[in-house]
């Protein structure tokens, strides 16, 4: 049997993040974009992460968050800190900019979550969220030990 759940997700990715985009601009939050947007998510929840701890949380390859990290600094919107435990770790913390974001980053995510889950009740939530993890768990291992 042939699955089109990937096909499914990859649309849903890609549209999702154009609605995203959109619905970020007409909120006025033109200091980032999306993916800006996940990196600053993973901030608000746990500031003064690595680059590599960043990488983990949004699924952000570590050369594309490199150049993204450059942007938000120049911006403003984070802050990199040399780790005082291990000076060989650099630290990432949530700038000026992006603490004045917060808001409009939430009410943008909380529309995007009304967007996706349209007539579904709490138990079909609930168990589409537990699926989708078991999934996730799935591609990360494979990330870990390709071939198995």
């Amino acid at each position: 049997m042939i699955s089109r759940s990937g096909d499914y997700i990859a649309q849903i990715r890609l549209i999702g993040g154009r609605v995203f985009e959109k619905l970020l601009s007409a909120s006025g939050a033109v200091q980032f974009n999306g993916p800006q947007g996940k990196i600053l998510d993973a901030l608000w929840q746990q500031d003064g992460l690595s680059a590599i701890e960043i990488g983990r949380r949004t699924g952000l390859a570590s050369s594309t968050l490199t150049g993204m990290l450059d942007r938000m600094e120049d911006a403003g919107l984070v802050i990199r800190k040399r780790s005082a435990e291990d000076r060989r770790v650099i630290r990432i913390f949530l700038g000026p900019k992006a603490i004045q974001c917060r808001e409009q980053y939430t009410s943008v995510s909380e529309k995007m979550t009304d967007i996706y889950f349209r007539g579904f009740g709490e138990n079909e939530v609930a168990s589409f969220e537990s699926l989708l993890l078991r999934v996730l768990e799935n591609v990360r291992e494979a990330d870990r030990n390709p071939g198995k």
